[in-house]
């Protein structure tokens, strides 16, 4: 790759990150081209798609978070506690970052990173919930799947919201 082309890349990664943190993955690739201040073609060039976008800043938006999360849950000592620490972080940085929102939504199927890290949340999840459950401090027919439907509603919730909500 040139190094004109190399430099342009960090330029449309770095406006991304910034702009999909902000207002979430849903974005104008037009508005994150002039952030970066190369044209709406460039950005196409290089990446060719939204969903090559996503792929290539996703870890700089969510990974490290979201394993952060995971790892903070599993570390409390009461299982419960770490269920509930879980569940209102994850529904929290939903409303404070909205790329966690849509991330956690899979609302993007063809950018396979991002759905790759969907389904580790999903297994650290499912390990949040099980150690709640062996514990009996969750009930047995609690699933993954019921956790993802709450986060889900929050996701939509925190989208709808963010517009119209206090201090935003």
């Amino acid at each position: 790759m040139r190094a004109d082309a190399a430099r342009n890349v960090e330029k449309l990664r770095g406006a991304a990150v910034e702009i999909f943190r902000k207002q979430g993955l849903h974005v104008s690739l037009r508005e994150i081209a002039s952030q970066a201040g190369v044209s709406h073609g460039t950005l196409y060039n290089l990446f060719g798609s939204r969903e090559a976008l996503i792929n290539a800043v996703v870890t700089d938006l969510a990974a490290a978070r979201l394993e952060e999360i995971a790892a903070e849950s599993l570390a409390i000592a009461a299982p419960w506690d770490g269920f509930v620490h879980y569940a209102n972080t994850v529904c929290e940085v939903q409303v404070a970052e909205p790329a966690l929102a849509d991330v956690l939504s899979g609302r993007y199927p063809e950018a396979e990173t991002l759905m790759a890290l969907c389904a580790r949340a999903g297994d650290d999840s499912l390990k949040i919930i099980d150690r709640a459950q062996q514990d009996g401090t969750l009930r047995l027919d609690f699933t993954g799947e019921d956790l993802a439907l709450t986060i889900g509603a929050i996701a939509s919730l925190a989208r709808a919201g963010g517009q119209t909500a206090p201090g935003s």
